[in-house]
């Protein structure tokens, strides 16, 4: 299974070197001695030794929430068959023997393996065998054909008995599932149906273990040939249901006698009548299907309501250059859609903290459903990338995605069931009411895909930063010039993330680039490999796009156990006969809050910034400086600048130039990327010994942002700006001013005032290492929707408190009251005083200074007379005043 194997990969790096003190990045592996190659055979020995306790502990976790699942699906067996002999039954013997077939059997045989199973990884070592405890585990998975053979009848039996008898209905709406014993949760609600469901879940389950498990076991180990029984058993088992079960579960027959497959379906946004809806797309063998679910009264049976089918014989997909254009799509601004995030985020929190609590449910269930209404309202509006459907007899049909693995998945599904030959038809009311009404069981995606639609025992996923680079490919039959872009999902949707730059006229490109992403309970990433086209007649109407062409794509699986977290993993995905190269770690949440100290107190990075400022004898830091220069120079009209990841590479390559004081930087600045530039300036805030905003001043900060009262917010946000030092003062506002520039151009580059301030807000006011190993909890707390983790983790309390970016977005918001005019600390009397800008330079008319300024009476560049700045900037050097330099009433 995918997460096994990055748990492998996770543990092969740890065990690589421990004397290494810095991970690197990978690198090929050389030639060593005989001594050498020795001493790593030993060492091989005891990683897959390693190996297989880290892939039984993991299966023996599962194992464990499987037999509290069964458990659950048990415990109201007893009470039904109780009351079955008695005058007023629930059920009937019959229908609890139907709903219930084989359960206790499959409880039975799963209890034994893991009470065997369990002590034996815990006394974990080199002479222990558990072969023969997986060859009887599956030499009993007859049971389950038993089970499957009755599942479709105890299924339509609990539905029924549900929508006649309201008490049990009661009973199958909230079956009480154990927690793990590490859990802090001690039950969860779950519905009979998905328990039901839950054995053919875990019927491949052991099948994908065995596999992992012979591959890290020695030949010549007692387990080897018992676990390949084992796998063969297995494997066989599994052949013969697939037979039986899929025609079963995805067929439908027609009036006519013809039997119609689903292939696949899915929740997509169509564009209808210049309105976003979404509709549940049915693919079967001969016909695509869009269907709405209808409204439908508590208890009775849910029905699909067609909305448009189309015959696979006349569906075509029209060229770009010939698609009709794209209808006016209303689009919700960025900043909305961030504000939705922020939202969901607050409620996770308080569901959280409902739960260590101990809340009333109705208070969780209320919660539930305004985040279930925030997530939708966001599924519904987020996606832009078109994807459309032409019948070649009638109208074109538009949907909206957000994700090009999507888009290219429903295309080739259908272009390869066009392969065979098929037939034009025209469906009967009866044939449509027929096929509608099979959708509901046949379906596949059975929820709308919103967090909040997730068991409370499935991953949340993770938060914090994934580290990828993307080495090489090959595999390309002839030259192209070829490029992959990155996504991962959040928030229910996939999004992209990263795009590697165009290796041209190749069969092998080597990129090589490393990537930040930040991940937002994220499960997956998603690699994508396109050919780039420079054709601008193939032009997409929908969108004004040129069409590249996805040349493979394949997924990998972000398991929070399995991640690694130190060192790089480097693996290979197969994607159409491609395979990419590539390689990741994981940094968390609360890792990702400890600054680390520069080892190098000579550079910049990691240093504190009063001693860089010491140090250049200047206000703001040069880097600050040279790198908002450069992005106003050519990246303020850059869409997503800020938001959009440099290659880390390249990030890098600034920060040891910096660091090194390179009399080159400059020309390294003209040369690279702007978003590496924009990746750089982020990167040296962040890495700051602590924040800009001070770890002193961080708790007055959280109350000051949480007052009600905007005179009252104002007025204590002013004198907390006055407290900060020089240094990091007149640096704040430096980036203040840049940032607002730059949302002045949010027309052309889409980045709000809002969006700017999610980015940055985090960076510069965060807690300090002291309080966050106090509340460690609190640590993800400050950041906010999309630069936040929206819950870390699911059993802390969690306080809604995004005040970094809450207190960015309050500086950018009231700019221009927060002018070095309120901030300056000249006299009021002073002529010279701020009166409301923010720009270094004075405005005409205004003299730079007055002989009410405070600076040192000794101070020989003090102003006595204010005229003689007319004929001179004699305050250029001077570093006594006290008052902002870019104050034009200050000491410069």
């Amino acid at each position: 299974m995918e997460e096994e194997e990055e748990a492998i990969g996770y543990l092969d790096k740890i065990l690589e070197d421990e004397e290494d003190s810095e991970p690197g990045t990978p690198t090929s592996p050389g030639l060593g001695s005989p001594f050498l190659a020795s001493e790593k055979g030993e060492r091989d020995a005891g990683k897959g030794l390693e190996m297989r306790k880290l892939v039984l502990s993991g299966f023996l976790a599962s194992e464990e929430i499987y037999i509290n699942q069964l458990e659950a699906l048990l415990l109201p067996m007893k009470p039904l068959k109780a009351t079955a002999t008695t005058s007023q039954p629930v059920l009937t013997i019959q229908q609890i023997e139907t709903i219930f077939y084989k359960i206790q059997d499959i409880y039975e045989i799963h209890k034994e393996f893991y009470d065997s199973l369990c002590p034996k990884v815990q006394q974990w070592d080199s002479k222990v065998t558990l072969g023969h405890l997986f060859q009887k585990l599956a030499s009993q998975l007859g049971v389950y054909k038993a089970f499957l053979d009755n599942y479709k009848v105890a299924r339509e039996t609990a539905e029924k008995c549900s929508q006649s008898n309201n008490q049990f209905q009661k009973i199958s709406e909230e079956l009480k599932v154990k927690g793990p014993k590490d859990s802090k949760e001690n039950h969860t609600s779950v519905t009979m149906e998905a328990l039901l469901y839950k054995p053919i879940d875990r019927v491949t389950r052991s099948t994908l273990v065995l596999h992992d498990l012979l591959k890290h076991t020695p030949a010549d180990h007692p387990d080897y040939p018992l676990l390949q029984d084992a796998l063969r058993i297995s494997q066989n088992f599994l052949s013969s249901i697939n037979e039986d079960i899929d025609p079963r579960r995805t067929a439908v027959t027609t009036p006519k006698g013809e039997t119609r497959q689903l292939v696949k379906d899915g929740f997509l946004v169509e564009l209808s009548e210049g309105s976003r809806k979404l509709r549940h797309v049915f693919l079967f063998t001969d016909v695509l299907l869009c269907a709405k679910l209808k409204k439908t009264a508590v208890g009775k049976h849910q029905q699909y309501d067609c909305k448009w089918y189309v015959p696979l014989a006349d569906l075509v997909f029209p060229a770009p250059e010939e698609s009709e254009p794209c209808p006016q799509v209303h689009t919700i601004p960025d900043h909305e859609l961030e504000d939705m995030k922020m939202k969901i985020s607050t409620i996770k929190s308080e569901v959280q903290k409902e739960k260590a609590g101990k809340g009333q449910s109705r208070a969780i269930e209320r919660l539930k459903k305004k985040m279930f209404e925030n997530e939708f309202w966001l599924l519904l509006n987020s996606p832009t990338i078109p994807f459309r459907v032409h019948n070649r007899n009638g109208k074109s049909y538009l949907f909206l995605l957000s994700s090009d693995y999507e888009r290219s998945e429903w295309r080739e599904a259908i272009q390869k069931l066009q392969k065979k030959d098929l037939q034009a038809f025209v469906l009967s009311s009866v044939e449509l009411q027929v096929l509608t009404g099979s959708c509901f069981k046949l379906r596949t995606v059975h929820n709308i895909p919103v967090t909040s639609n997730k068991d409370d025992d499935e991953s949340p996923g993770l938060y914090g930063f994934l580290h990828v680079i993307v080495h090489s490919a090959k595999g390309f039959k002839q030259s192209a010039n070829l490029y992959c872009t990155l996504e991962v999902d959040s928030f229910g949707y996939f999004v992209s993330k990263a795009k590697t730059r165009v290796f041209r006229d190749t069969t092998e490109p080597q990129w090589n680039e490393e990537f930040e992403i930040e991940l937002e309970g994220s499960q997956s990433l998603r690699i994508l490999c396109y050919e780039k086209c420079y054709d601008k007649t193939k032009l997409n109407k929908d969108n004004n796009e040129i069409v590249d062409k996805i040349m493979g794509k394949g997924q990998v699986q972000l398991d929070p156990q399995a991640v690694p977290t130190k060192n790089w993993h480097m693996d290979v995905i197969e994607m159409n006969g491609i395979k990419v190269e590539f390689s990741m770690k994981f940094t968390s949440r609360d890792m990702s809050l400890k600054r680390t100290p520069s080892k190098k107190q000579t550079g910049v990075f990691g240093v504190k910034i009063s001693v860089v400022t010491k140090r250049e004898r200047s206000k703001v830091p040069y880097i600050v400086r040279q790198c908002i220069e450069e992005v106003e120079k050519r990246g303020i009209e850059e869409v997503g600048i800020y938001r959009i990841s440099g290659v880390a590479t390249d990030i890098q390559a600034l920060k040891a130039a910096f660091d090194a004081n390179n009399k080159d930087v400059l020309v390294m600045l003209s040369d690279m990327d702007i978003n590496a530039i924009a990746g750089t300036l982020k990167l040296y805030f962040r890495e700051l010994p602590e924040p800009l905003l001070t770890d002193r001043l961080y708790p007055a900060f959280m109350e000051g942002i949480a007052l009600s009262d905007p005179a009252a917010k104002e007025n204590c946000m002013m004198h907390l700006l006055r407290s900060l030092p020089d240094p990091n003062l007149i640096t704040f506002l430096f980036l203040l001013e840049h940032l607002k520039r730059v949302a002045e151009k949010e027309p052309i580059n889409k980045m709000s005032l809002h969006n700017l301030a999610t980015v940055f807000g985090p960076t510069l006011l965060r807690p300090s290492e002291v309080e966050s190993k106090g509340h460690l909890t609190l640590a993800s707390d400050i950041w906010s929707h999309d630069v936040m983790a929206q819950v870390w983790g699911p059993t802390a309390a969690l306080a809604p408190s995004t005040w970094g970016s809450s207190a960015l977005s309050w500086a950018v918001r009231i700019f221009p009251s927060l002018s070095c005019g309120s901030l300056c600390r000249a006299s009021p009397g002073c002529r010279g005083r701020a009166a409301g800008t923010l720009l270094a330079q004075a405005q005409p008319g205004w003299p730079p200074h007055h002989s009410n300024c405070r600076a040192e009476r000794g101070c020989p560049r003090r102003v006595v007379n204010p005229e003689r700045f007319w004929s001179s900037s004699v305050h250029a050097l001077c570093t006594c005043c006290r008052h902002l330099h870019v104050c034009p009433g200050k000491v410069n």
